[in-house]
């Protein structure tokens, strides 16, 4: 008969239990660590220094910027898709795809309602606006070289003075008008001397850049209260599957059966597709740095890193595509950097002086 163990016996049959007077049968378990201390420890050590995150958006903003505008000409000049309003599209629905997931996934922002239908209705016609723009600087990059359409994109302060005035009659000082016209002499000469001149391809690439000023002037005016204010990310969350509905039907009725003829060129080429998500990426990539940069720096700094970016745009797309320049029209874009420049500055001290 096996005798029933009991904890006397248990411990007894223990000889490391035997010795009350030590201390050693003490086991000191460390507690376990909050979620916010593991999270704190872990990006103790993956920190970046501010310097290099703030450098690494600039050089991301650069990038995609750049990337799009290459991107654009080479499937509308040299690939031969011939689809500026489906192309447009295909960005519009990226970007508002991308930035729902930004936002309510990856939290990047808060998330900002509509509302009332008076919000709605402006931020629909913003849309309609941002269309335009948008998908003449698209068909513009099928006749002109990015070097000059560039160029020619420089000149946004010019149109954005006159439908500041127009619009909600402000006047600028003497300084400012002055140093516009710079701007505007930069780009008669260099229009003058492109060797690769096309009307129509002018005419809607200075659509583009009108509408880019129009669109930055009644933004300004109708989100201009406090309810009424939403962050960049936000307005693009709502304005482009506004400006896809928008481009549905011009597609349709101008490009006739574009999305059919797609999926035959994808068939025969994947190619295509690469280029098409990864143009609708980059796409959607622009936006979210130009957010990025100005969160981390100013809108100041967006804009002086803008002009550089036309210079650098223009110089990089020679030397990919080679297409011709001349000196004066080298020259004229220059001017045309220069007046920017001392619009800026022109600005910033008239902002001074009436403060």
């Amino acid at each position: 008969m096996v005798e029933a163990q009991t904890w006397t016996t248990r411990r007894m049959s223990n000889p490391r239990l035997l010795d009350t007077t030590t201390n050693d049968s003490v086991v000191n378990i460390p507690t376990t660590p909050t979620a916010d201390e593991r999270s704190n420890n872990g990006a103790h050590h993956v920190s970046i220094s501010p310097n290099i995150l703030t450098a690494l958006i600039i050089a991301s903003w650069y990038f995609s910027n750049i990337g799009v505008l290459l991107l654009n000409k080479y499937l509308l000049s040299f690939y031969g898709y011939r689809y500026p309003i489906f192309l447009t599209m295909l960005h519009m629905l990226s970007c508002a795809a991308y930035s729902y997931g930004a936002i309510n996934f990856l939290e990047l922002v808060p998330l900002q309602h509509i509302h009332s239908k008076k919000q709605f209705l402006k931020i629909f016609a913003l849309s309609v606006i941002f269309c335009f723009s948008v998908v003449c600087g698209n068909t513009s990059l099928r006749y002109l070289p990015v070097s000059f359409n560039q160029a020619i994109g420089a000149t946004t302060p010019f149109f954005t003075a006159i439908f500041a005035f127009l619009i909600t009659c402000k006047k600028e000082s003497g300084e400012v008008y002055l140093a516009l016209m710079p701007v505007v002499f930069g780009i008669v000469v260099a229009s003058n001397s492109e060797p690769l001149f096309h009307l129509f391809g002018f005419l809607v690439c200075v659509g583009s850049t009108a509408g880019r000023a129009l669109k930055s002037v009644v933004q300004g005016i109708l989100l201009s209260s406090e309810s009424e204010k939403l962050n960049s990310m936000n307005l693009l969350l709502y304005m482009a599957p506004m400006a896809a509905l928008i481009l549905l039907p011009f597609t349709l009725y101008i490009e006739g059966n574009v999305a059919a003829v797609t999926l035959e060129k994808a068939r025969g080429d994947r190619f295509i597709v690469f280029l098409l998500v990864g143009n609708a990426t980059v796409a959607y990539l622009v936006n979210l740095t130009n957010f990025l940069v100005t969160k981390h720096t100013s809108a100041l700094t967006l804009q002086v890193l803008g002009n550089a970016k036309a210079a650098v745009a223009a110089v990089v797309s020679v030397l990919i595509f080679r297409n011709p320049v001349t000196v004066m029209g080298m020259t004229g874009f220059a001017v045309t950097i220069m007046g920017v420049v001392l619009y800026s500055e022109a600005k910033k001290r008239s902002k001074l002086t009436s403060h």
